[in-house]
This record gives C-alpha cells, structure tokens and sequence, in this order.
C-alpha cells in the first residue's frame, strides 16, 4: 500500500491517499477461489445400495474340494482315495461344470515328486477348472 504525502511549507492541505488497487485485487482473487472451491464440496457421492426384498436368501457357496497327493503319488480327494487318473478327471470335470465352482485346494506332500502334482494341475487346467490353489506351503519355507 502506498500513502502519498506532501510535505512542504505550501498552503496546500496535506493529501493522504491510500492506494486501492492491490487490495481489489486480492478481493478478486479470493473471490475467483472461494466459486471455483465451493462446487467441489457440495457434490454428493451416489451409491448403489441393495434393496431389500422378500426373495429367497442367495444359496450358499460350494463347499471347497481338498486334494491331497502323498509322497508315494496316492491322490486323496476329501480324504477319500482315488482309485485312478480316470476317476479324478471325472470329478475334475464334475467340479468345473458346477455353475458356481468350489475352490480346489491342492495340498501336495513335501516329498511327492513335481510330475504327479503337475499332473494334477495340469488335469484341472484342461478340464476347465479356475479356483484351484495350493495350500500347505509352509512346510516348503525353509528354516
């Protein structure tokens, strides 16, 4: 700000002036602030929230299939013993044409060999299973 002053030993009357303008301007600015600010907060988040209804509860998830390959190769399905490769393929593909398929929890021993595991994945792969995963792999962490 600027006060202009006159000094002198003139008759003139002392003029004192403040200048306006910056603070006009700093008006403006934190008026242009305070309208492009103020919209920003008043919009409404839109949430879709479930409607009650009378229907029938939705049906619970299948329950999940457990496979478990011992270190000689014998293939357990839910602690049953599968007899062949034939058998468990059957129950892969009855597994992967559940509208909603169960997880298949693969737990395989510390000291199965790599190809009967793989044989497995590989099976359920090709018979279209999706929600297949290994569990129990704490006991390949190393000490």
């Amino acid at each position: 700000m600027a006060i202009s002053a006159s000094s002198g030993t003139g008759g003139d009357d002392m003029m004192i002036d403040i200048n306006t303008t910056p603070l006009i301007d700093v008006m403006l600015v934190l008026l242009i602030m305070f309208i492009i600010t103020i919209p920003i907060q008043t919009h409404a988040v839109k949430m879709n929230l479930p409607v009650p209804s009378n229907a029938a509860q939705a049906p619970k998830p299948p329950e999940e299939v457990r496979i478990s390959v011992a270190a000689d190769g014998t293939i357990e399905w839910n602690d049953e013993i599968v007899q062949s490769r034939a058998d468990l393929e059957k129950r892969l593909w009855l597994v992967a044409r559940q509208p909603e398929q169960p997880e298949v929890h693969l737990r395989p021993s510390k000291l199965v060999p790599y190809k009967h595991v793989a044989g497995v994945m590989a099976a359920a792969q090709r018979l279209g299973v999706v929600k297949i995963g290994l569990v129990g792999s704490e006991q390949f962490a190393s000490e």
